[in-house]
C-alpha cells in the first residue's frame, strides 16, 4: 500500500511540476501588463486569459471549438465576398478560397479571390489577398493569370474596415472585470 502512495504522489507532483513549468514559457511582455495584481486580473479575465483547474477536470465530449465568428477579420473577410461561392473555408488554415466567378453580362471571363491571414490582429499587412482572371475564348481556351491593382485593394480596404468595426461591436459587449475590492468599496 505504501509503495501505491508513494507512486501516486511522485505521478501528482510530477504532474503539478509540470502545469508550473508550462505557465514559465509563455514570453509575455512585463511592459504590457500592470504591476497591481487586481488590474493584471482584470486585464486576463477582459482578453479572455485565465486557469481553471476544475474547468480541465471535468470530461470533454466533442473537443473544444473556437468559433471563427469572433475572429473580426475572419467574419468580415466572408461578408465582403459572400456574392461569391465559396470552394473552401479552412478557419484553422488560415485561407478562403472562392469559387470562380462571373457576372451574367460576361460569361467568358470569371475571377477568383483567395484571402489567406497572416495574422488575427486587425491591420494593414494581416491579409494576403490574390484574384485571379480567368478569361476564355469562344473554342473554350482559357488563360488564367493573377491580377493585383485596384480590386485588391479595394477587397482590403472594405475588409478591414468591416473589421475594424466589428472589432469595435466586440469591445462594447465586453463587460468590465470587477475584482473583490471594488465591490467591497462600493457597498461601504
Amino acid at each position: 500500500m505504501n509503495i501505491i502512495n508513494s507512486q501516486l504522489n511522485k505521478i501528482l507532483i510530477l504532474f503539478l511540476l509540470l502545469v508550473v513549468l508550462n505557465q514559465c514559457g509563455t514570453g509575455a511582455d512585463a511592459r504590457k501588463y500592470p504591476p497591481e495584481p487586481e488590474k493584471r486580473v482584470k486585464k486576463n479575465i477582459e482578453e479572455g486569459r485565465g486557469f481553471r483547474l476544475m474547468g480541465a477536470m471535468k470530461k470533454k465530449e466533442g473537443g473544444d471549438f473556437e468559433f471563427a465568428s469572433s475572429n473580426a477579420l475572419w467574419k468580415a473577410s466572408l461578408d465582403t465576398i459572400d456574392f461569391i461561392p465559396l470552394a473552401s473555408a479552412n478557419y484553422s488554415g488560415g485561407i478562403i478560397i472562392s469559387d470562380w466567378y462571373s457576372s451574367e453580362g460576361n460569361l467568358n471571363e470569371s475571377i477568383k479571390i483567395s484571402i489567406r491571414f497572416l495574422t488575427n490582429e486587425v491591420r494593414s499587412d494581416a491579409l494576403d489577398i490574390k484574384v485571379f482572371y480567368k478569361k476564355c475564348s469562344l473554342n473554350e481556351n482559357c488563360a488564367i493569370s493573377e491580377k493585383s491593382g485596384k480590386l485588391v485593394s479595394e477587397l482590403k480596404k472594405k475588409i478591414l474596415n468591416k473589421a475594424t468595426v466589428y472589432n469595435k461591436q466586440r469591445q462594447a459587449k465586453i463587460k468590465p472585470y470587477k475584482t473583490p475590492k471594488d465591490i467591497f468599496q462600493k457597498d461601504n
